[in-house]
């Protein structure tokens, strides 16, 4: 065992890597308090991050150690965990990168920081937001990051496309914002130079997902779950009865429940997101349709072979609040009796901090008339002054029947520092 403890940690400390808008800091300072836990989609770069951070604690001089428990030579093991501790002792960063799979690790994480707590530094991730929502014995004791494929920002960093704020630049930022909408911002697809291979790469992601993750929790069958996968891809909104119509019409039988579960593990492998009405009532929550959004919005193109611009507009805005949003913060979309919608309301408890509209072609005067219609109606009935419409290349400001609507570009918008 010690031979691949030592193999993982040598391999670890040597890759070349590119850096990331985390603050590696504040997750080694974080691991001084609790466990830090690290979530996310696979291939987001969790382990990437990992390995950045033992670099660093190693360049400092610290005791740091990083291991895989997802290698098949040790991952069944069901003392891998005790073995790791008779390696590596009981003091400094001990980093485990996919925890989850690990035999009985939610006790042993437990065990270990308490009577370990001011010696031992525990930092782990897995791609499952089980982690996320630990048991009891955890409760209290992890400070948990969530990390999405790259920003835009991050984006432009990993493919050395300089911010120039000139006329040229902005026009090398559009370009690079086209690629990343249909390409998404997985580290090793935006590093790719062939399309092909980015479409391979996604659609690989995309299956292990639904093989390891999403049918692995389920307990379902690869074959329906990417069947739930594909409609997912297809649909704006996701209704459990219209999917269920959707298995029937193609002579799957499955049951209700079955479907919800699939959103439900789908979602845990943020593989899909489902983001519900706004209502005070979870009667309505419930019953209206949720938003679904794709973990990454290269899954568009690379699964369905679509190029939906407005679609992966709004989704690369969903990514980028997910990525900005605060501990105490949910999102929903908002829709009245009379068919007005904006297409996110940010919360906080009671109160609605920020409403935002996503259209990428303003030019038809119908469209602007119904998203500034939605947006005024929110903010109205919200009590708020102000209010957001995200766009291809508009930018400026309006006031209608006492609403701000600030127009912005989304390059802009993904590039502004918040």
């Amino acid at each position: 065992m010690e031979a691949f403890f030592d193999e993982w940690n040598a391999y670890a400390t040597k890759k070349a890597l590119k850096s990331r808008d985390i603050a590696l800091d504040r997750m080694e300072s974080d691991a001084g308090l609790k466990i830090v836990g690290l979530t996310g989609i696979r291939r987001s770069g969790k382990s990437s991050l990992l390995m950045l951070l033992l670099q660093k604690l190693i360049h400092e001089s610290k005791k740091a150690a990083y291991v895989n428990l997802e290698d098949s030579r040790i991952k069944d093991s069901k003392t891998i965990l005790d073995d790791i501790i008779k390696w590596f002792g009981d003091d400094g960063y001990l980093l485990l990168d996919e925890i989850t799979g690990a035999h009985d690790w939610e006790g042993w994480l437990a065990r270990n920081h308490e009577l370990l707590k001011d010696r031992l530094k525990l930092i782990v991730s897995s791609s499952l937001k089980k982690l996320a929502v630990p048991v009891k014995p955890l409760r209290g004791r992890m400070l948990i990051q969530e990390l999405y494929p790259l920003s835009f920002r991050e984006f432009l960093q990993f493919r050395r496309i300089k911010l120039e704020r000139t006329t040229a630049g902005i026009g090398r930022i559009e370009r690079a914002l086209d690629e990343y909408l249909v390409y998404g911002g997985f580290p090793e697809v935006v590093l790719a130079n062939d399309k092909t291979d980015k479409i391979r790469l996604l659609g690989s992601y995309f299956n292990d997902i639904i093989a390891l993750d999403v049918s692995e929790l389920s307990g379902e069958d690869t074959t329906t779950v990417s069947t739930f996968g594909k409609y997912i891809i297809e649909a704006t909104y996701f209704s459990a009865s219209k999917c269920l119509n959707f298995f029937k019409a193609l002579g799957h039988k499955i049951g209700k429940q079955t479907i919800l579960n699939l959103e439900k593990y789908s979602e845990d492998g943020y593989l899909f997101f489902f983001v519900p009405i706004f209502s005070y009532t979870a009667k309505d929550k419930l019953q209206y349709p949720r938003k679904a959004y794709l973990g990454d919005t290269g899954f568009l193109h690379a699964i369905s072979g679509r190029k939906d611009k407005g679609r992966v507009f709004e989704n690369a805005v969903f990514l980028e609040m997910k990525r900005r949003l605060q501990p105490q913060q949910e999102i929903n979309y908002w829709k009245n009796k009379e068919g007005a919608e904006v297409d996110f309301i940010v919360r906080e408890g009671l109160r609605t901090t920020e409403i935002i509209n996503v259209v990428y072609d303003l030019s038809d005067e119908k469209t602007k008339r119904r998203e500034i219609k939605g947006l005024v109606a929110c903010a109205k009935e919200c009590n708020l002054k102000d209010s957001l419409l995200i766009t291809r290349n508009i930018e400026g400001t309006e006031v209608i029947d006492g609403v701000k609507i600030s127009y912005i570009p989304l390059w802009r918008w993904l590039l502004n520092a918040h």
